[in-house]
């Protein structure tokens, strides 16, 4: 273990990188961030965690997965310029969880390779403690070597704060479930089924928070959803590919990110390398592909907006960068505007 590249006397606005140390990243990284240009500069970084696949930052403190068999969650002290541990990692109870969400004073966890969805209680200076609920999913898909059986991608809280919601790649489905906020029990509520073999992955909400986006893995192609936050259904609608017709593929998409102002989606796509762009009609009901850009490296697993909403960061895993795209206003499009290298680069988030 050990912190490396720290510079003193940082203020200025942050992101954190997460990595795979598995394939030669450095753990999380910290960068910050100019506000003017959309740079960033890493100020320092920790390997204190194996495969700090994903982040959620809440306040001072940054939560982490460790992508692992069996999985943990770690929490980091990021008031300074080096990403500092706060305590040892805490087991997940699951195995490769690979996100994780912060919802009603508690951090939730979705854990791939168990198919399971964890809670975890936060303490006052919020780090996790042990579990108190682990949800496991059921089922299985028509995709024989991706999905024998759950696997748990994503997990959020819904913009109505009352529902969690889990995506699942290996049962084609998305549940919908209530937590506890006072004894951090998860509870299933109810489960929507989408066209078999697609396997979802990641879910956005629409900022209105009537509307739904998933990004399905298996075929290249976005499902959008009615969402129902009084009754907790998810209603699916139509599809939309997120590739130009003649792609030669194989394409697997990654991450989808919603405009503040519901007029485009963007979404990475592994193997062919790019960032689509999906114009949304006015309520929100439908998505349509208008334009795909190089996502300026290989293989970009995440895909984040900062915090003003006009660029956009792709985290190119086997390229071994994070890029920084502008995005044009009227047609949503990215233009690429620079790059650090990240090495085995997972996750960016922004504070």
């Amino acid at each position: 273990m050990g912190d490396t590249g720290a510079v003193q006397g940082r203020s200025a606005p942050r992101a954190f990188i997460g990595s795979f140390t598995s394939a030669g990243g450095r753990g999380v990284l910290a960068a910050d961030l100019d506000p003017e240009t959309g740079a960033l500069t890493v100020t320092g970084g920790s390997d204190a965690v194996a495969d700090p696949s994903f982040l959620a930052l809440a306040g001072p403190v940054l939560h982490a997965v460790s992508e692992t068999e069996p999985g943990a969650v770690a929490a980091f002290g990021v008031t300074g310029p080096v990403p500092l541990p706060l305590g040892a990692p805490v087991p997940v109870e699951g195995a490769g969880p690979t996100h994780l969400a912060l919802a009603a004073g508690h951090l939730v966890t979705a854990n791939y390779t168990s198919g399971s969805v964890t809670v975890l209680p936060l303490a006052a200076d919020g780090t996790p403690r042990p579990a108190t609920t682990v949800l496991r999913h059921e089922g299985s898909g028509d995709v024989p070597d991706r999905q024998s059986g759950p696997h748990a991608h994503q997990v959020l809280p819904d913009p109505s704060g009352r529902w969690v919601v889990s995506v699942d790649l290996g049962t084609d489905s998305v549940r919908i479930c209530a937590l506890d906020p006072a004894t951090g029990a998860l509870t299933l509520h109810g489960e929507t089924a989408l066209r078999p073999g697609t396997g979802p992955r990641h879910l956005a909400f629409h900022p209105a928070g009537t509307h739904a986006y998933v990004l399905n893995e298996l075929e290249p192609t976005l499902t959008f959803c009615r969402w129902d936050a009084e009754a907790g259904v998810l209603e699916p609608l139509g599809e939309t590919p997120v590739v130009p017709e003649g792609t030669p593929g194989p394409s697997y998409p990654s991450a989808i990110v919603a405009a503040p102002d519901g007029r485009f989606l963007w979404a990475a796509v592994r193997g062919d390398d790019t960032l689509a762009v999906l114009a949304l009609d006015p309520d929100g009901a439908k998505a349509a592909l208008v334009a795909s850009v190089p996502c300026g490296g290989a293989w970009p697993r995440d895909l984040t907006l900062d915090p003003s909403g006009r660029r956009l960061y792709a985290a190119n895993e086997r390229s071994g960068d994070v890029t920084w795209f502008d995005l044009d206003p009227a047609t949503g499009v990215p233009v690429r505007a620079g790059s650090i290298e990240a090495p085995a680069a997972s996750c960016v988030v922004f504070g």
